[in-house]
């Protein structure tokens, strides 16, 4: 059994119909990436996941029970976590009391020092208010504070954007090492180049209808494929 399988989901916002009949999964340790041209449906995706939107019809099943049209602290409990592409930190509050705060309610719980270990400049930002970080440090903040609640599934919605380069490439050796311990994750990303270093397989996304599901490595071997789905 799958640990998130998704059948036949639909989406609207109020009149517009924006996912169509969306099926997916993801194995447990696995890796999946969600690929798109901007408004195709991927953030979208990601929020009927958790309950951010809810789905007017479809199947969530995530590991083995039924979540489509619960509430997001439901799913939260269950084990996802969305870490949003607005990162949605607490500014007045500093890294630690952000980190302890996303703590609080968890079954499970990554004690502070796994947390600082996973990102060491956490730990020497760790009294600064949310206000005062980069925007490096307020991505790997957010997405610390998802992993400290220890979830079964990450869900990555667009953590490279608008990031240096450099900065991409420390949280991609992160995310690429939390895979590694077992992690798994769906993200939706942009960078695609960046997407496919840490991807197992990627779904393609249109319109929001999912037309194209590969490994990543059938499409490195396969560049026309993503040039004619993203014109990349």
């Amino acid at each position: 059994m799958s640990l998130l399988e998704v059948e036949g989901l639909n989406t609207y916002y109020e009149d517009s119909h924006i996912l169509f009949d969306v099926a997916l999964k993801v194995e447990r340790h696995e890796v999946v990436a969600l690929l798109g041209r901007n408004g195709a449906g991927k953030s979208t995706t990601l929020k009927s996941l958790m309950g951010v939107v809810t789905p007017r019809t479809g199947s969530i099943r995530f590991d083995g029970q039924e979540i489509a049209g619960q509430k997001s602290h439901a799913i939260a409990r269950a084990g996802m976590q969305l870490v949003h592409e607005d990162r949605r930190i607490f500014g007045s509050l500093n890294v630690e009391e952000n980190i302890m705060l996303a703590g609080l309610t968890a079954q499970n719980r990554w004690p502070l020092e796994r947390v600082y270990a996973t990102f060491p400049r956490l730990k020497e930002r760790r009294g600064s208010r949310g206000t005062d970080l980069s925007g490096g440090e307020q991505q790997m903040l957010a997405i610390a504070r998802a992993l400290v609640r220890e979830p079964k599934l990450l869900l990555l919605d667009e953590p490279f954007e608008g990031l240096a380069p450099v900065i991409v490439q420390n949280l991609l050796t992160t995310c690429r090492k939390l895979a590694d311990e077992g992690q798994t994750i769906l993200l939706v990303e942009q960078n695609i180049s960046a997407a496919m270093l840490l991807a197992d397989r990627a779904y393609i996304i249109n319109n929001g209808h999912i037309v194209e599901t590969h490994t990543a490595q059938a499409l490195r071997d396969q560049p026309e494929v993503l040039h004619r789905h993203l014109g990349v």
